[in-house]
């Protein structure tokens, strides 16, 4: 082996190595541990979610073979138990005041549209909060292209994923570990697993509040969330329609099941106002969100127009209440964050 090799070359080598369930290298995912290199031999550890078969096989053969090919001698590479559970009870996130989760029963009620800019709402128009926004949807990731961005995090030497910076927000999403064509094709027990290591796995820094950005319904990744993270409240978004408003119930309860308070409720798609006479229509019905928010006994957020601006402002990457701080959406998701920060008072 060259006397020149050292870890770093190492780990570069191991950067081509993907796990095909992700499509995201060994080195950025966190798997390669107890790195040691010298005397011609190097040795490290693996440790990944993917259960004993095939596929592990099959990265540990490509990892061998990549530190083989840089001239070493002897490499020697050692399987660790997949990282265990947290233990009962929910964990705080280190050096996060606040989580809140952003949840829906159903899809395409505009989750993630609300969390996107509650998040910038959050860190205020000053800057002066530190916020950060994690998409949890692994099979849908969003996030990148409501903000603009579909930069590629690094990591940190040890083995954590530095979040992408972007309008003074800290964002992760599994989209940013992804090609934009690659899906996720994951079994109940991986997205745990993954969902488990997505959230230990981030360096977030210091924070004052994490938005979570949930998948709707109440499958295996909203179930892994509540169950291990000491989550500060949850938001319920819904649209008026009772077909949503069904769904919303469900997750409300699930929330309820394991303790979480619940926020509020945020009614999106509330109405259409329409710009030719002025007149106000209500597309999905009417008042099923506050009489919603009346039985759970929680705020009703805001009840959020259905206008072409917060579409597009989604679709060009630059939240609305960045591309139009003063209008009538933003000053919505502004009493929002008002809410949210009395009852997380910093």
């Amino acid at each position: 082996m060259s006397s020149q090799i050292g870890p770093q070359d190492v780990v570069n080598a191991l950067r081509a190595v993907k796990d095909p369930n992700v499509g995201r290298d060994i080195v950025t995912m966190g798997y390669v541990k107890e790195l040691e290199v010298g005397d011609n031999r190097v040795t490290f550890a693996l440790q990944m979610p993917i259960p004993a078969g095939p596929a592990r096989d099959h990265l540990m053969a490509q990892a061998h073979a990549a530190v083989e090919a840089l001239g070493v001698a002897h490499v020697e590479i050692h399987l660790l138990a997949p990282a265990p559970a947290p233990a009962p009870g929910r964990a705080l996130i280190p050096n996060v005041k606040y989580t809140i989760a952003v949840a829906s029963g159903k899809g395409g009620v505009g989750k993630s549209t609300v969390a996107a800019n509650l998040a910038v709402a959050l860190r205020g128009v000053q800057n002066d909060t530190r916020v950060g926004l994690c998409d949890c949807d692994i099979y849908g990731p969003s996030i990148g292209l409501m903000f603009g961005t579909h930069e590629r995090p690094n990591a940190t030497e040890d083995g954590r994923i530095e979040p992408i910076s972007r309008f003074n927000l800290k964002l992760m999403s599994m989209g940013f570990l992804l090609d934009d064509t690659s899906p996720a094709i994951l079994r109940g027990p991986m997205v745990t697993r993954y969902t488990q290591q997505f959230l230990r796995s981030v360096d977030w820094g210091k924070l004052d509040y994490l938005v979570l950005d949930l998948p709707p319904g109440t499958g295996d990744i909203q179930l892994t969330i509540v169950q291990t993270v000491a989550l500060s409240g949850a938001i319920i978004v819904t649209t008026p329609q009772e077909v949503a408003l069904i769904d919303a119930r469900k997750a409300a309860t699930m929330f309820s099941k394991v303790n979480v308070p619940i926020l509020g409720l945020v009614e999106n798609m509330s109405y259409f106002v329409c710009p030719n006479d002025g007149n106000r229509y209500n597309i999905f019905g009417t008042g099923g969100g506050e009489r919603e928010a009346a039985r759970l006994q929680v705020p009703l957020l805001a009840q959020i127009p259905l206008e072409i601006d917060l579409r597009e402002s989604g679709d060009k990457g630059l939240p609305i209440l960045q591309g139009n701080p003063n209008g009538t959406i933003s000053r919505l998701f502004h009493e929002i964050a008002q809410v949210i920060r009395t009852q997380c008072t910093i």
